[in-house]
């Protein structure tokens, strides 16, 4: 409990484990039991991005934004390691690991459990979770470690540049096909709303907040008044996801199991490739730390839009990145553990 208090974790953040448990669990009961929720909610949606999330997302992403000031970001220059650790990791890497890593447990492992034409199509779903990292969700984890957030925001504003330009060759080429076409209406959109505006939110009130009331006024008394909103963004959002997934989830109970074994595995490879290449470079901790998180974590908003605009809403493929977001964070949250507790690998003479 001393422990706690010393390191500021909030009653949120404390048992943010339960409460995610309890908020998913909320969320497929409602898709369930209350259908009519999640279509009245479906109809606020455009270019396949839903604006109620979109809106709770800003307001996880909000609080972290009010940490950046352009001079830290001009700084991040100095030290580029963190960004080729990213760069690397993330198109590199991680689309070929989860590749291997997902056909070895659909076609060799799970083989008797799995039909070969699903198995396929898990494999699809896969390859698009693998080949989009995280954007939005990533703000949370930096946040959750204690995170640069100067330096998180240039890791998640280049790795949304590489987006635009490698995810359609390399899920092309993973699925061995040509020609696939991505929702460019919702990358774009999903850049402007999880990363434009809240930073230009942030920045704007931090200006004006200084001006008026000075820099130590900022720190120690306006943050800190947002110091659960970012928690409480995560678990709304978390109803909301799975309240649209209730029905999908609850009629593949053993295929989701099946599904989550090999992203799980990945995601834990994919963390420690970079969170040890960091400490390899010697970077410090509050870099090192987003640098694992953005890779282990996924864009799962355009993995799950491309995957319903490309193979349908009932599509086993939409199903495998649904998984996606069932896994991620109970999972990310065992990563946000483990790098707070390795803290001291990080300190160098």
């Amino acid at each position: 409990m001393e422990n706690s208090k010393n390191s500021g974790i909030g009653f949120f953040e404390k048992y943010l484990t339960l409460w995610v448990v309890l908020c998913m669990a909320i969320g497929v009961l409602i898709g369930k039991f209350l259908p009519g929720v999640p279509a009245f909610l479906g109809r606020f949606e455009y270019a396949n991005v839903s604006m109620p999330i979109a809106i709770l997302i800003w307001l996880m992403i909000y609080p972290m934004m009010l940490k950046v000031d352009f001079q830290s970001i001009r700084n991040v220059g100095k030290n580029p390691k963190g960004l080729f650790v990213t760069w690397v990791t993330n198109w590199l890497i991680k689309p070929f690991t989860m590749f291997g890593i997902a056909w070895l447990f659909f076609f060799v492992v799970f083989k008797t459990l799995i039909p070969a034409e699903l198995a396929k199509d898990y494999l699809a779903g896969a390859i698009l979770l693998g080949a989009a990292p995280c954007t939005a969700m990533v703000f949370v984890w930096s946040h959750l470690t204690k995170g640069n957030p100067a330096y998180t925001v240039v890791q998640v504003a280049t790795n949304d540049l590489i987006i635009l330009v490698a995810f359609t060759p390399i899920v092309a080429f993973l699925l061995g096909v040509s020609g696939v076409a991505i929702p460019w209406d919702t990358l774009i959109m999903s850049v402007v709303l999880f990363v434009v505006i809240p930073l230009a939110g942030g920045v704007l009130t931090r200006n004006i907040i200084t001006k008026k009331k000075g820099l130590d006024y900022f720190e120690k008394s306006f943050i800190p008044r947002f110091s659960n909103i970012t928690i409480i963004g995560l678990l709304l959002t978390l109803v909301i996801i799975f309240s649209f997934q209730g029905k999908v989830i609850l009629e593949n109970p053993l295929h989701i199991v099946l599904i989550a074994i090999p992203l799980i595995i990945q995601t834990f490879l994919i963390f420690f490739i970079a969170y040890f290449a960091s400490k390899a470079l010697k970077l410090p901790h509050d870099i090192a730390a987003p640098a694992g998180m953005i890779g282990a974590s996924n864009f799962f908003e355009l993995s799950v839009a491309v995957a319903i605009a490309l193979f349908g809403t009932q599509s086993p493929v939409a199903l495998a990145t649904i998984v996606g977001v069932l896994v991620e964070v109970p999972v990310m949250l065992t990563l946000v553990r483990i790098a707070n507790r390795t803290k001291g690998w990080f300190e160098y003479d």
